[in-house]
């Protein structure tokens, strides 16, 4: 059964007038727990933070929230951890109050770790096409209808994730994950200054590759290039690394620089439970 605290108090529920509610008015962050402690924490809260400030949200204090955290998950070897942070409430309009009162929202469900799929999935090219904002890029708020309707394009069990693109044509990522495609030994991921979210796990790969000595790149690139790339794989901070075995009539095998990734983020996962 999922534990859920609202400004740190168990509750099911939060106001009608609360502007996440109304407006998806806020920013959010998923992430693992193992053994009561969440995984890569500080990192978390780093992007929590800034995408509060990409908003104007004061952002809540770091020790109140890991507090929480622990405290819902305790007890429990692995977990799902979701953490969200509003506007609060306010009186109706689009007009954020000049003063505003976060609401923080933990929810922990227990949950085994996720199938490993080291073979690869099938992934569904998403017909949706993500619009472009910039000044909502790499946000995690919590407006997700794209994804949502996204997500709703498919419903075979054995499909785990769809591909989505911009407006544009570019390659941004999945309706829940980031995509990395791997070309001559380079790792490269797309550039996200237009629309997408840039995850935690996005940003730990392209660290581990900088201390391992491999090339990577962050660029603008079409559908046609990922099809013709070596390796493609997709990673969020739940399921860690998927490799892509399917997309449209292109299939992949893991390939050696994919299987090595995801040595390096089970690793640093191992020393940082």
């Amino acid at each position: 059964m999922a534990m859920m605290l609202v400004n740190g108090a168990p509750a099911e529920s939060i106001s009608v007038t609360d502007r996440g509610l109304a407006y998806g008015d806020g920013v959010f962050r998923t992430l693992r727990a193992v053994n009561g402690q969440p995984l890569h924490w500080s990192r978390h809260y780093a992007k929590l933070h800034g995408d509060c400030a990409v908003l104007g949200i004061p952002c809540p204090i770091e020790s109140i929230m890991l507090s929480e955290i622990q405290s819902a998950a305790s007890g429990h070897a692995h977990a799902a951890v979701k953490v969200m942070v509003t506007r609060g409430s306010s009186p109706r309009g689009y007009a954020p109050p000049q003063a505003c009162v976060p609401t923080r929202i933990v929810i922990v469900e227990p949950r085994a770790l996720l199938p490993r799929h080291s073979g690869g999935i099938p992934v569904h090219l998403c017909r949706l096409r993500l619009a472009h904002q910039p000044a909502l890029a790499g946000v995690k708020h919590l407006n997700r209808l794209e994804n949502v309707l996204a997500r709703a394009e498919w419903c075979d069990p054995a499909i785990a994730e769809g591909l989505l693109l911009d407006q544009d044509g570019f390659v941004i990522g999945g309706t829940m994950s980031n995509l990395f495609i791997v070309e001559a030994g380079v790792l490269v991921t797309p550039d996200l200054s237009r629309c997408g979210v840039m995850g935690v796990t996005r940003a730990r790969v392209i660290d581990l590759a900088r201390e391992a000595g491999v090339t990577s790149r962050i660029e603008h690139f079409p559908l046609q290039r990922l099809l013709g790339a070596d390796e493609a794989f997709l990673v969020n901070s739940l399921i860690g690394l998927w490799p892509i075995a399917q997309l449209a009539d292109r299939t992949w095998r893991p390939g050696a620089l994919t299987q090595r990734v995801g040595r390096w983020l089970d690793a640093e996962d191992a020393t940082r439970n």
